[in-house]
């Protein structure tokens, strides 16, 4: 295969991938979208978590909340367990690397905040830890996953959601899940604040 026809590949299966999503998608994001304002509005917070490209989505949700997205509004409780790397790493090595998120959760989690759980295979130890702990918070969990939703998709329950991308390639789930991010975010700023009207 020629290098530019893969490049054009890319480009293609990117939209297709999108296209699909857009018509599985939507119900869900809207269903998390009404969660986090409700848990916004009742003074929680969403904490974040995920590994490698799911722990830079996980830190780019919580920027977008903390900061802005695309209106100027008060700033919004969000926090990526994804960048302390002082507590990351005192964890795992007193502990297990599939403590890393748990025991944040377990610290800095209440009933009524929200875990966004993000792992492209659903199969992430340390993320599917967290959901155990978000659990025993009584927090809701909002999961974005692909493939099959893994360990991840088994380990919901009740109030939970899962927003799971229809594809087997890492780069299209990675790709989709930011797309969902900036879904949730302006869904939040209109909701709470009219945001920008598009």
């Amino acid at each position: 295969m020629e290098l530019q026809d893969l490049i054009l590949n890319h480009f293609s299966d990117s939209i297709a991938v999108k296209q699909k999503s857009a018509g599985e998608l939507t119900g869900p994001i809207f269903e998390a979208g009404v969660a986090m304002v409700d848990c916004l509005l009742n003074e929680g917070k969403i904490l974040t978590c995920g590994n490698g490209g799911s722990a830079g989505d996980a830190q780019h949700f919580s920027a977008e909340l903390l900061n802005r997205f695309e209106c100027e509004r008060p700033p919004l409780p969000a926090i990526a367990l994804t960048t302390d790397t002082s507590t990351i790493t005192a964890i795992a090595n007193d502990y297990s690397y599939e403590e890393i998120y748990s025991k944040q959760v377990m610290a800095l989690g209440r009933s009524g905040d929200i875990l966004l759980a993000i792992s492209t295979s659903g199969n992430s130890g340390n993320v599917v830890a967290a959901i155990d702990a978000a659990h025993e918070r009584d927090m809701m969990v909002v999961a974005l996953t692909g493939k099959d939703g893994g360990s991840m998709a088994k380990k919901l329950m009740g109030r939970d959601l899962e927003i799971r991308v229809p594809s087997e390639r890492t780069a299209r789930i990675q790709e989709v899940h930011l797309v969902v991010i900036h879904c949730l975010c302006d869904f939040i700023d209109n909701k709470l604040f009219g945001g920008n009207e598009t």
